[in-house]
């Protein structure tokens, strides 16, 4: 009965988990964006600053997936 418990809240867990990579990968660029934004209108340098940050924000995003999947691949 326990280990029936524990696998139900293991598939609750790894399912909560993988529901974020969708919203992680959104946000990374998004935030980018808006940092490279506003450092372009600051420094005068459209649209150089926009371009480094969502491919920041992208690598960031992927990071944070891997780390995700590996942490939901886990057995424990």
């Amino acid at each position: 009965m326990n280990k029936k418990r524990n696998d139900k809240y293991s598939t609750y867990r790894q399912i909560g988990i993988l529901t974020t990579i969708p919203m992680l990968l959104a946000v990374g660029p998004i935030l980018g964006y808006y940092i490279g934004h506003f450092l372009d209108k600051k420094l005068d340098t459209a649209p150089y600053l926009e371009y480094v940050f969502i491919f920041f924000g992208f690598v960031a995003a992927g990071k944070g997936v891997y780390n995700l999947i590996k942490r939901a691949s886990q057995t424990k």
